[in-house]
């Protein structure tokens, strides 16, 4: 039934059922009105608003439950959908409205796939930059610099060249840093486990904090599509932890499920609370995707922020493997 037909009948039902009761019900009406006239005639018509409001609601309550969903829908949390029942207008909208949600999903994963394989390409390029162009030019200074400091007789010249050689020092060390981070290339060549414990010292060092890890040694293979994502909302959780959640440890773990692989990065910090998600979290949301992978963020067991990724493989994981924890702290 159509949508007019739906609120037409609706109606339809209350008049007739009004017209019905001023038919056969012992009631008339004098001019002028008289008082206990006008009572029965303003309490029918009361009685015929309440009626028709409440049948209207009835029947127009999937279009807000629809209403609800629309305000509410997000497409990086993919599978909201309203339940359809019978057929007609209503149910039609509703089934259209989630085959457009289906084709938005689609079409934002697809769209997501090419943005995101874009920037890694151009990490790649930057970070091979660095490494080629601004690493060898300052290598270059820096031998330069220790040159000059060793033929140099004057003493006090020769402490300066030194403090401007540490000092190209370190922003060559920090060059390489930001190359590595650009481009993970211990992913590529070591795998996954040792792209992440790399991470982690190198996250313990520049930030003070305790990272303790905690690395399944039987892990499923991964393609390097998914070991990628998984390397990404690991960096992009630490770095979260250092710039908002005034934490003093926090824990990467690694582990084997039945479906897949999870990463779990725990800190005891503030808490996320309920400030708006920024673009780290939903380009996190936006990686999950592209591997078919669930991503939630909240509290952790004992205080702070919790990111757990659940990431699926290709196949099925191996029966009987057993796997042992590996724990370190940097």
């Amino acid at each position: 039934m159509s949508l007019f037909w739906r609120i037409f009948g609706l109606n339809a039902l209350v008049l007739g059922a009004a017209t019905a009761l001023l038919l056969w019900a012992p009631v008339t009406v004098s001019v002028p009105v008289l008082a206990t006239e006008a009572v029965v005639l303003v309490t029918g018509l009361a009685v015929m608003l309440v009626a028709n409001a409440a049948l209207l609601r009835v029947g127009l309550a999937p279009l807000e439950r629809l209403t609800r969903l629309m305000t509410t829908v997000d497409l990086l949390r993919p599978g909201h959908r309203l339940p359809v029942a019978g057929h007609g207008g209503v149910a039609d909208l509703i089934r259209t409205f989630n085959a457009m949600l289906d084709r938005l999903e689609a079409e934002r994963a697809t769209s997501s796939a090419r943005v995101l394989s874009a920037q890694e390409a151009e990490r790649r390029r930057i970070a091979q930059e660095l490494h080629d162009e601004v690493g060898q030019s300052m290598t270059a200074v820096l031998l330069e610099l220790k040159r000059a400091a060793d033929h140099t007789p004057d003493r006090e010249l020769r402490a300066e060249l030194r403090h401007a050689q540490e000092t190209t020092r370190g922003s060559l060390d920090e060059v390489r840093r930001l190359a590595r981070r650009l481009r993970p290339g211990v992913l590529e060549d070591l795998g996954l486990v040792s792209a992440l414990t790399a991470l982690a010292a190198d996250y313990a060092t520049h930030t003070g904090l305790v990272v303790r890890r905690r690395f399944d040694t039987a892990l499923p293979p991964l393609d390097r599509e998914r070991e990628l994502v998984l390397y990404r909302v690991a960096q992009e959780s630490l770095t979260n932890v250092a710039r908002h959640a005034d934490a003093g440890s926090v824990e990467l773990r690694l582990r084997r499920t039945a479906g897949g692989v999870e990463l779990s990065v725990d800190d005891d910090g503030r808490g996320i609370g309920p400030a708006r998600e920024g673009a780290g979290i939903r380009g996190m949301r936006e990686r999950a995707l592209l591997v078919g992978a669930g991503l939630d963020i909240g509290p952790a067991p004992g205080g702070g922020t919790r990111v757990r990724l659940a990431v699926p493989v290709a196949g099925p994981p191996e029966a009987g493997t057993a796997t042992t924890g590996e724990e370190a702290s940097v």
